[in-house]
């Protein structure tokens, strides 16, 4: 008995993942027991079925993982409802059983685990084709293998949920809420490893500064909810409308960033493409759900990294710039042109 303690004291301390906990405790619950096969099941009672997730089988008895039954006419089911989960006698007990007639069980015994507010999980059972005397010391083990699974089990469970808050959390932290589109700092960390790619394989990077010309007259004339239709519909046109593996960012009220691997060839002329491109996309008619506009397209600076650069805020800034430098000669246009 004190080396099955010492085992049990060793698999609590040391497994460290559901699997390698169930298995160690079958093991020392076909040893305290004597029973050919030992096992876990799981149980969906909403689709009415039971599964072997893991099992023991020592001898000839061989109950395997994987295998599917109805829950309704299991041994663990009649155990349950019957509140009798020991029989060294299933034929007199439980002879309408054809899972038990099939399998030749003369011995059973199960444990029901329940999680959370007392949710059943499944069962950790054990059988045999002998006639075997479970001893009350042995019945109290499985009872305690039974609540150490559940508590692994939630443990398991709550890891899960935390790493897909962590991973909401994430996309939260790098994505802009109102557009859905990522966000300056999301930008900024890409934009870093983009230059450090094109320095790495001798390439360049094309960036895109555009501002969205007269949002301020949108959101005074049409209000604020329809200043955020038209940020929503812009984003949803850039998105629509760049390369494959180019990116849009939000990072500013009015601002916006596209960037992208610059392909061979002449710089200028990319830059060009991409800039005729970007106002295309920013122009026309935006329907903001109260309200119809027609808007004349955003001013867009676009710039190429230099070989070696990989600082994202001075390849920001002179894109800005750029853009700035556009808006001025619309400006003028559209003065000589009044």
């Amino acid at each position: 008995m004190n080396n099955i303690l010492d085992k049990l004291a060793v698999t609590v301390t040391e497994e460290q993942d559901l699997g390698s906990l169930v298995r160690s405790l079958l093991e020392l619950l076909e040893a305290v027991t004597g029973l050919e096969s030992t096992y876990l099941t799981s149980v969906d009672q909403d689709e009415g079925v039971q599964r072997i997730i893991f099992s023991r089988n020592s001898k000839q008895l061989d109950i395997p993982e994987g295998l599917t039954v109805p829950w309704g006419d299991t041994l663990c089911k009649r155990a349950l409802d019957e509140g009798q989960m020991y029989s060294d006698n299933v034929s007199a007990d439980w002879g309408d059983s054809e899972a038990a007639r099939a399998l030749g069980l003369r011995t059973y015994i199960s444990e029901p685990v329940c999680i959370g507010e007392n949710e059943l999980y499944g069962t950790l059972c054990g059988a045999s084709r002998d006639k075997i005397r479970v001893s009350d010391h042995a019945r109290r083990l499985l009872s305690l293998f039974g609540k150490l699974i559940a508590r692994q089990l939630e443990r398991d469970q709550l890891l899960a949920t935390l790493r897909r808050e962590h991973i909401t959390l994430t996309q939260y932290a790098l994505t802009d809420p109102l557009t859905g589109i990522p966000n300056r700092r999301a930008m900024e960390a890409e934009l870093k490893r983009s230059l450090a790619n094109a320095r790495r394989t001798d390439n360049a990077v094309h960036l895109a500064f555009i501002d969205l010309d007269g949002f301020k007259a949108i959101n005074d004339e049409h209000g604020h909810d329809a200043g955020d239709r038209f940020l929503i519909e812009m984003a949803r046109s850039l998105k629509s409308g760049i390369q494959e593996g180019d990116l849009v960012a939000r990072i500013g009220g009015d601002e916006f960033v596209v960037f992208g691997g610059a392909c061979a060839g002449d710089h200028k002329a990319g830059r060009t493409a991409i800039r005729k491109r970007l106002e295309e996309l920013t122009r026309g008619t935006f329907n903001l759900g109260t309200t119809t506009i027609n808007y004349a397209g955003a001013s867009v600076g676009v710039v190429t990294s230099e070989p070696g650069v990989e600082n994202p805020d001075d390849m920001l800034r002179q894109a800005d710039e750029e853009m700035y430098a556009i808006k001025q000669e619309r400006r003028l246009r559209t003065a000589q042109e009044a």
